[in-house]
């Protein structure tokens, strides 16, 4: 037996890790405004409020979400994005599909452009939280009128 020969039996648990539904959001929540390959101070600001307004994060401290943060950012790091959104849309609760897709949205249009990753981010979500076509339009659409100006 290696010195390392326990290290990839952790790294493959990580993969298949699970989160709690507030880690799951903002998992998704990261997801979004990550998804052009950049996060900025502004994204990250924005992202925070958004989801300081929620009752799911009415609890967590600002140290509490940093730590949060730095994880899900460790697992993309280590595993890549698309691990990272597999596990929070597996961990996620039904009743937070909707909402989870409508500030992925909101966290997307923010800056007023949409860049080709973040529009498959988007569809990716709209297909694996099973939002139904004329709701993730109208999600779509509150959010263009609410980025507006």
């Amino acid at each position: 037996m290696g010195l390392f020969s326990g290290l990839s039996t952790t790294r493959n648990q990580e993969k298949g890790v699970s989160f709690s539904p507030a880690e799951a959001f903002a998992a998704i929540a990261l997801a979004a405004v990550a998804a052009d390959g950049y996060l900025s101070n502004e994204e990250t600001e924005v992202m925070i409020a958004s989801l300081n307004r929620m009752e799911l994060f009415r609890s967590y401290s600002s140290d509490v979400m940093r730590r949060l943060f730095d994880k899900l950012c460790g697992i993309t790091k280590r595993h890549g994005s698309d691990t990272l959104l597999q596990n929070a849309i597996a961990s996620l609760p039904h009743h937070l599909h909707d909402t989870a897709f409508a500030v992925a949205t909101d966290l997307v249009l923010a800056d007023g452009e949409v860049t080709e990753e973040e529009e498959d981010l988007l569809q990716n979500l709209y297909f694996y939280l099973n939002i139904q076509e004329d709701k993730a339009k109208m999600i779509i659409d509150a959010m263009i009128i609410k980025n507006k100006g």
